[in-house]
C-alpha cells in the first residue's frame, strides 16, 4: 500500500526567546539569546545559576481558569503550544472525525518541580497536606491527556519519554500513525518545565552543565571552541501534522511536508554519545532513506548541538559521515545557542523552528561561535542568519541512554 503524505499545518512554540511564532522568529533572526540568572529559587551553593525560563507566560491565555491548578507547569507550556498550532490549522473536530485526531506529546521529566515543592510541604506539614491534584500535576502522559480532553480528541493518546530526543520521537512517532493509516491528524511534540533546585543540582553535578555564570547570553555556544556544557531551558513545540489529501480538501495552509523519520540506539553508555557519532550517523542515514531522498537532497541541519564537548564533536563527524563532500555545503545550525537546551521539549520546538525555516527561507544562526574548533569545521551559520531558501532540512535530537531521532521535511511547493 502507498504511504499517505503527511504535512504540517500548525505550530505552537513556548520558549525562553518568545511565545509563538512571531516572537520566536524575531529572537531566532535577531541572534537574541533568551538565557539569563535563574529566579525561581535561591541559588546560593549552587555552582550553575543560568537557565533558559520562559518569560511572561500567563496560563489564563491559553486554558480555562478553573483547570489550572489540574496542571504542573510543562502541561500548561503544552496547553498552550497545542492551542497555538490548533489554531493556526483551521482545523475542525467534529463528531465523525474525532476518532481520527490524536495525540503524541511527551516530557522528559515530568512534574519534577511539582515533586520538589509537594515533598517539602510532606515533610514540613503532613501527609494531609498534599493536594488531591498532585498526581494528575506530575504525570508525563497528562501534556497529552489534557490536550485530547481539551480538543475531543479521541484518536491516538501517548506519550514518548526519551530524554533529549522525546520531542523528536513523538513527532516522527505521529508521522507514522498517519502515515500507515491509524489516524488522520495529531498534535505533536515535547514540553518540559524543570528549571527547578533538584534538576540544576543533578545536571550540576555530572558536569554537564556551562558554568559561564557571568555571562548567561554567551554561555551556550555548540561547536565552539571554548564550549563548556549545555544550558537547561525550559518551555514546548508542537506541530498539527494531518494528512495531506485531508489537509488539501479543506484548504488548509501547509506550511511543510514531513517526509522522514529515523531513530536508533547508540547502544553504549548512559550519557556519552557514542565513538564517531556512529548511532547519529545511523539515525540520520535512516530518516534520509525513509524520506526517498539522497544524502545530498538536504539543505538544513537542525543540529542537535547541545554545546557539549562530545556531542558537538561527534555530531560533526557524524553528519561528515553521512554527507561526505556534501556536508561542506550543507548548512548547520544550533539554536540552543539561543534557546538553551529543552531537554524533552527540544525536538519539538526544533522541528518546529525548521518547518518555519523552509517556509520563510532563512537560516536562523549559531550565535556565540567565536573560536572556531578545528575538529568542528563544518558551516555552523555563525552569529548572523542567512537567507538560503532551503528545499530539504532535518533536525537532528539524541538523548541520554543512547537514544537518537532524526526529522526530514520538505518545503511545500
Amino acid at each position: 500500500m502507498e504511504k499517505r503524505r503527511v504535512v504540517v499545518t500548525g505550530v505552537g512554540l513556548v520558549t525562553p526567546i518568545g511565545i509563538g511564532i512571531d516572537d520566536n522568529w524575531k529572537s531566532l533572526m535577531e541572534g537574541r539569546s533568551g538565557i539569563r540568572r535563574i529566579t525561581r529559587f535561591d541559588l546560593t551553593d549552587y555552582p550553575v545559576t543560568i537557565a533558559g525560563e520562559v518569560k511572561d507566560f500567563n496560563p489564563e491565555n491559553y486554558i480555562d481558569k478553573k483547570v489550572i491548578k489540574q496542571m504542573d507547569t510543562f502541561i500548561q507550556y503544552a496547553m498552550a503550544a497545542a492551542k497555538m498550532a490548533f489554531e493556526q490549522s483551521g482545523f475542525v473536530v467534529n463528531e465523525e472525525n474525532a476518532e481520527r485526531v490524536g495525540v503524541l506529546v511527551g516530557a522528559g521529566l515530568g512534574g519534577l518541580p511539582e515533586i520538589e515543592r509537594t515533598h517539602t510541604d510532606l515533610i514540613e506539614k503532613g501527609p494531609r497536606r498534599v493536594s488531591p491534584f498532585f498526581i494528575p500535576r506530575i504525570i508525563a502522559n497528562l501534556a497529552p491527556g489534557q490536550i485530547s480532553m481539551k480538543y475531543n480528541a479521541k484518536g491516538p493518546n501517548s506519550c514518548t519519554v526519551t530524554a533529549c530526543a522525546t520531542g523528536t520521537h513523538s513527532i516522527g512517532d505521529a508521522f507514522k500513525i498517519i502515515q500507515r493509516g491509524d489516524a488522520d491528524a495529531m498534535f505533536a511534540g515535547g514540553t518540559e518545565a524543570t528549571i527547578s533546585p533538584l534538576c540544576i543540582a543533578g545536571f550540576s553535578s555530572m558536569k554537564a552543565l556551562s558554568t559561564r555564570n557571568d555571562e548567561p547570553e554567551r554561555a551556550s555556544r555548540p561547536f565552539d571552541k571554548d564550549r563548556d556544557g549545555f544550558v537547561v531551558g525550559e518551555g514546548a513545540g508542537i506541530l498539527f501534522i494531518e494528512e495531506y489529501e485531508s489537509a488539501k480538501k479543506r484548504g488548509a495552509k501547509i506550511l511543510a511536508e514531513v517526509c522522514g523519520y529515523g531513530m536508533t540506539s547508540d547502544a553504549y553508555h548512559i550519557t556519552a554519545p557514542a565513538p564517531e557519532g556512529e548511532g547519529a550517523f545511523r539515525c540520520m542515514r535512516n530518516a534520509v532513506r525513509d524520506s526517498g531522498l539522497n544524502p545530498g537532497d538536504v539543505d538544513y541541519i537542525n543540529a542537535h548541538g547541545t554545546s557539549t564537548y562530545y556531542n558537538d564533536l561527534n555530531e560533526t563527524k557524524a553528519i561528515k559521515n553521512l554527507f561526505k563532500d556534501h556536508a561542506k555545503k550543507l548548512k548547520v545550525s544550533s539554536t540552543k545557542s539561543m534557546t538553551g537546551h529543552l531537554l524533552g521539549a527540544a525536538g519539538g520546538i526544533e522541528a518546529a523552528f525548521t518547518v518555519l525555516v523552509l517556509e520563510r527561507g532563512y537560516v536562523p544562526p549559531t550565535i556565540n561561535y567565536e573560536t572556531p574548533d578545528p575538529e568542528c569545521d563544518l558551516d555552523y551559520v555563525p552569529n548572523k542568519p542567512q537567507e538560503t531558501k532551503p528545499n530539504v532540512a532535518m533536525s537532528n535530537s539524541f538523548g541520554f541512554g543512547g537514544t537518537n531521532g532524526a526529522l526530514v521535511f520538505k518545503k511545500f511547493l
